[in-house]
């Protein structure tokens, strides 16, 4: 197993720095969403992926189960794979697991901001044979770039973006960041990708605000984290968590809306904020798309299409593409 060196300290501070001080003065407040993964926030996440409410991890799985074998058999010869994102790596297990043919080497590389979840993921794929591990601990952009400009052996490149991290981006950052997949990619490489799809409001509210309160905890998380991180003083017990499902923009939007009139201290950021009873700061939007929407966005971004599954009990789709 490798590492790639993980960003300096400093550096990613910096990051959380700048992006605090410009996120939580848009009107509404925001504050990104890529910062909920320290070490608690991905420990949640994955118990998030658990519930019974939240089925995106679960139909993705049977998807890859079933149709290990034929996504990399359209692939041959197969040697390189990448996640981006792997969370515990039990996808991409299940997907070695279930769809090669014969023990021949392969490459995987990892890409996660969270340094947790890439030694989870390690774990999980270090049980299979014949698999040797990179990781990278980096955003999706830098990462796949490591990847693409490093040695390449003879053979194709499959790229993953599972769990419908996709709808994390609104509709341009999506093509936009499809995009970016397609140019570090050769022509002949595939793509991936997991979508959740649109379903009826209460479902998709119970997914974004569970009744054991975990996605609540994973949310105000982040307060959690600028607390230390920034030397911050943001009562936790002064934020709800509030998901809403927003039809026109096809998206669930989470919002931490503040209760009572507060004025919070951010001493790192050098922030003085104070925030109005019932002021929101949106933490995350999760899109959601149609089967052909999906398809739709990637042909318009260098892709052809290969293959389609759709998981019609729980909405959820994996698509094949490759770069042309």
């Amino acid at each position: 197993m490798q590492r790639f060196a993980a960003p300096d300290s400093t550096e990613a501070e910096s990051s959380l720095v700048s992006d605090t001080q410009y996120y939580l003065n848009l009107t509404p407040r925001q504050l990104p969403s890529r910062y909920f993964y320290d070490a608690l926030g991905s420990a949640l996440f994955e118990a998030i992926c658990q519930l019974p409410w939240y089925r995106i991890t679960r139909a993705e799985q049977r998807l890859l189960s079933s149709h290990g074998r034929e996504i990399l058999s359209r692939l041959e010869p197969l040697t390189t794979l990448v996640e981006l994102g792997p969370g515990s790596g039990e996808k991409l297990a299940s997907l070695i697991g279930s769809g090669r043919k014969r023990r021949s080497p392969l490459t995987v590389h990892l890409v996660d901001v969270s340094a947790a979840a890439l030694d989870l993921a390690h774990r999980t794929l270090n049980e299979l044979d014949a698999v040797d591990v990179v990781l990278h601990e980096a955003t999706y952009e830098t990462g796949l770039r490591e990847v693409a400009g490093g040695h390449r052996n003879d053979g194709r490149l499959l790229t993953l973006f599972l769990g419908s991290n996709i709808g994390n981006f609104d509709r341009p950052g999506a093509n936009a960041f499809l995009r970016s997949i397609r140019a570090a990619l050769a022509p002949g490489d595939a793509l991936l990708i997991g979508v959740d799809l649109v379903k009826p409001e209460a479902e998709l509210l119970l997914a974004y605000d569970d009744p054991l309160g975990v996605t609540a905890a994973f949310n105000r998380n982040l307060l959690v984290r600028i607390n230390r991180e920034l030397d911050a003083d943001f009562d936790l017990d002064a934020f709800q968590h509030r998901a809403v499902w927003n039809a026109e923009a096809s998206r669930v939007e989470m919002h931490l809306v503040t209760v009572g009139r507060q004025r919070v201290r951010i001493r790192r950021a050098a922030l003085d904020i104070t925030f109005e009873d019932g002021e929101i700061i949106w933490t995350e939007s999760s899109y959601k798309y149609r089967p052909s929407g999906i398809i739709y966005s990637l042909e318009a971004t260098g892709f052809r299409r290969l293959e389609q599954w759709t998981d019609t009990a729980d909405g959820f789709a994996l698509t094949l593409v490759e770069a042309m």
